[in-house]
């Protein structure tokens, strides 16, 4: 049984820093793509940043390039997304998510975490 957990949400001021993280177990991991995506309330599930199987290969969206990096621990299992310079267009339930490819759409993942909140304030 396929299990993505998310970690590290919370609230944070703007401009302040969070490093989440997603442990997977009941896969082989190096074998899988992974990604977060974040959703607000009434809107669609918008792609945040992916990372290729190896790790060789990253992928980020416009709106946190540059602010967040996402990285992952072949030892641990965890794919992590340190986020920096945060403001409050980034509150979001944010979702990490396993697939066989990098891909912006969420229809491209396989497996989901249940998310973990992120609340940024002013």
């Amino acid at each position: 049984q396929v299990r993505l957990a998310e970690a590290g949400g919370g609230l944070v001021q703007a401009g302040g820093s969070l490093r989440l993280s997603c442990a997977a177990s009941g896969l082989r991991f190096e074998a899988y793509a992974m990604g977060w995506f974040r959703q607000t309330p009434g809107k669609e599930r918008e792609f945040v940043a992916a990372i290729s199987r190896g790790g060789a290969n990253t992928l980020y969206a416009d709106s946190v390039k540059g602010r967040f990096t996402i990285s992952r621990d072949k030892a641990e299992n965890t794919v992590y997304l340190q986020m920096n310079s945060l403001s409050p267009n980034d509150t979001a339930l944010y979702y990490c998510a396993a697939g066989g490819v990098v891909a912006a759409a969420p229809r491209r993942w396989a497996y989901w975490g249940r998310g973990t909140q992120v609340t940024v304030s002013t």
